[in-house]
């Protein structure tokens, strides 16, 4: 079996699905103290890397994303897929589980 070799731009999400790279955790409490890692929440934070075409309508036609590349998003906590390429943390959701838009 072939090896496929991923990055961020050889992915491509489909139809409403948004491909977002996840916001490093917090490595200290508000009083200082260094959290181990089985203590780190998963992050709910992150910025849009890539995005589907949109959802298609029942007359066939596409309904506009409302997120584009470079939006930094909060998500549900435990929506999407977690995907790991080279170093970086990303996680593929569905557009219905971003909850708003961070300025």
């Amino acid at each position: 079996m072939a090896a496929v070799s991923l990055s961020v731009s050889t992915v491509k999400p489909l139809g409403d699905r948004v491909f977002v790279k996840v916001s490093a955790s917090e490595e200290k409490t508000a009083g200082g103290i260094l959290l181990p890692d089985t203590a780190k929440e998963k992050p709910q934070v992150g910025e849009v890397v890539q995005v589907g075409s949109g959802k298609r309508n029942d007359d066939g036609s596409r309904q506009e994303m409302e997120v584009k590349i470079g939006d930094k998003v909060l998500y549900s906590k435990y929506a999407g897929t977690d995907v790991k390429l080279g170093g970086d943390e990303y996680v593929l959701l569905s557009e219905k589980d971003i909850l708003a838009i961070v300025s």
